[in-house]
This record gives structure tokens, C-alpha cells and sequence, in this order.
């Protein structure tokens, strides 16, 4: 394992580095081959900031690209948060590399595996149906401030192709189209 550490407003002590090996020596275990792991502990200046300890990880590894940041009061603890995270990111990206159980050579049926709830990220919460009406895009602008949301899909009465229109961070709106 190749391991680079840095800082960046804070200068990295020998105890930290080597806190910081150790810890990082059990992804070391986990991924097979990482070719190179690079650290960057900094000190936020900001005084409103109490969590102004920060870790942050790039890990490459002959797969994915890991990259990971954690804060809070103390640099070792930002480490150990920082390492569990990418325990995490190691584990789930292991999970759907593994042959599943209906993927059986045999062609044999398997049993139906329970759905269990992801350790972390965004799960879809709720379900919408609308009717998607033909509009001309002007008219789903005007639809889109009526709703308040930051998009409105509609049927484009020219194409007869779902569109979507958006609110642009300038103010603006866009269209999107299938090609």
C-alpha cells in the first residue's frame, strides 16, 4: 500500500501519520490491490466551524475510485469516521461485483432474497402518477412555476416526445429532449 499524507493547515505529526497508517491498514485487507492511498487532514479556519478537524481519502484501487471526507472535533476521531466510511464504500462496492444467487450457472431458480435497507445514500421515499399532458414547452414553463418544484415533465404536443423542463441555477429554464 502506497500511502500519502498531507496537510493542509494543520502540520501532520509523526503520532498522526502513524494513527493514520494503522487505520488505514485495514482497507489494506479489505480491497485487494490498492495502489495507492492519499490522505488529507486539514483545519478549518472558519470559528463558527466547532468540526473543524478534517479528514479526507482518495483511495485507487484496480476497480473504483474511493474518495471519502469526515469532520468533527478531533483529527483521530475524523479518522476513524473516515475509515468506517470507506469500510462501507469497500463492502458495497464487493456486494455487487459477487455473483447473486438467481445468477446461478446451473439455470436452477433461487430462492428470493429479502430486500434489506442500504447502510447509506438516497432510497426512493415516495411514488407520484400524473397524466402526462401534450403542452408546448412554454405552456410547462408556466406549469412548472404553478407547482413550485424545479422540474415538470410533460408530453411535447409537437414531438409527442416526454420532455422535461427545468429551473437553471441562473434563473433561467431548460429542455430536456430525447435524442
Amino acid at each position: 500500500m502506497n500511502l500519502q499524507v498531507k496537510g493542509r493547515n494543520v502540520e501532520v505529526s509523526d503520532q498522526i501519520r502513524k494513527y493514520a497508517e494503522d487505520k488505514l491498514a485495514k482497507l489494506d485487507r479489505l480491497v485487494n490491490d490498492p495502489t495507492r492511498i492519499e490522505l488529507e487532514l486539514a483545519v478549518e479556519k472558519n470559528p463558527s466551524i466547532a468540526a473543524n478537524q478534517v479528514a479526507e481519502a482518495t483511495v485507487w484501487t484496480k476497480g473504483p475510485v474511493l474518495r471519502a471526507r469526515e469532520t468533527s472535533e478531533d483529527m483521530k476521531a475524523s479518522i476513524d469516521q473516515l475509515v468506517d466510511k470507506l469500510e462501507r464504500q469497500v463492502k458495497r462496492y464487493r456486494d455487487k461485483r459477487r455473483p447473486r444467487k438467481h445468477d446461478r450457472p446451473d439455470g436452477a431458480a433461487a430462492e428470493p432474497v429479502p430486500l434489506e435497507a442500504p447502510e447509506e445514500g438516497p432510497m426512493i421515499v415516495k411514488t407520484k402518477q400524473f397524466a402526462v399532458k401534450p403542452m408546448a414547452p412554454d405552456e410547462a414553463v408556466l406549469q412548472l412555476e404553478l407547482v413550485g418544484h424545479d422540474f415538470f415533465v410533460f408530453r411535447n404536443a409537437e414531438s409527442d416526445e416526454v420532455n422535461v423542463v427545468y429551473r437553471r441555477l441562473d434563473g433561467n429554464y431548460g429542455l430536456i429532449e430525447p435524442s
